[in-house]
C-alpha cells in the first residue's frame, strides 16, 4: 500500500508540474485572455493520454503502472477543480455565454480526446 501511495505521489508531482508548464506555455504562446485555454488544453490532452494509456497498458501488461500513471501523472495533470473555478469565474464576470461554451467545449472535447486516444492506440495494438 505504501509503495502504491508513493507511486501516486510521485506521479502527481510530475503531472502537476506538467500542468503548470503547459499553462505557462499557453500564456506565452497566446497571451492572457479571458478564456482559460491552459486549463481546457490540459483537460483535453490528459483525456487523450488516458485513452492511449488504458489501451497500451492492457495490451502490454502494464496495468500495474495505473496508480502512477492514471491516478498520479494524469490525475495531477488534468484540472477539473480548476475547470470548475474558471467556469464560475466566467459566470461571475457576467459572461454566461462564455461559461456555457467553456463547459460544453471542455466536456465534449475531453470525451472526444479520450475516444481519439482509444481509437489511435487500438489501431496500434490491435
Amino acid at each position: 500500500m505504501l509503495t502504491t501511495l508513493l507511486q501516486v505521489a510521485l506521479g502527481g508531482a510530475i503531472g502537476a508540474s506538467a500542468r503548470y508548464a503547459t499553462g505557462v506555455g499557453i500564456v506565452r504562446l497566446v497571451g492572457h485572455g479571458g478564456f482559460p485555454l491552459g486549463v481546457i488544453t490540459v483537460n483535453i490532452v490528459g483525456s487523450f493520454l488516458m485513452g492511449v494509456f488504458v489501451v497500451a497498458a492492457a495490451h502490454r501488461g502494464l496495468t500495474h503502472l495505473s496508480p502512477f500513471m492514471m491516478t498520479g501523472v494524469l490525475g495531477g495533470f488534468t484540472t477539473f477543480s480548476a475547470f470548475s473555478l474558471e467556469t464560475v469565474t466566467l459566470y461571475e464576470r457576467g459572461d454566461l455565454s462564455g461559461a456555457v461554451l467553456y463547459v460544453v467545449a471542455s466536456v465534449v472535447c475531453s470525451i472526444f480526446g479520450l475516444l481519439l486516444g482509444l481509437w489511435l492506440a487500438r489501431g496500434i495494438y490491435l
